[in-house]
């Protein structure tokens, strides 16, 4: 038996009143992957703008500290 399978099972066996808990729990694991996706887009998209701040000749003299 799967794991989704079990799962499956075990979400059969619930009253109806603890289902929501399940659901809301299930919409908190989604969201917490899309705000992870979300943040890793964001750095990737944001790279090339902070290179041009960061890194430039005139504040090459910070690199080192």
């Amino acid at each position: 038996m799967s794991v989704k399978d079990t799962i499956k099972s075990e979400i059969d066996k619930l009253p109806e009143n603890l289902l929501a808990e399940v659901f809301d729990y299930i919409r908190f694991i989604e969201m917490k992957k899309e705000k992870t996706l979300l943040t890793q887009a964001y750095q990737e998209l944001s790279s090339p703008v902070f290179d041009k701040v960061w890194n430039n000749d005139e504040d090459a003299v910070y690199d080192s500290l």
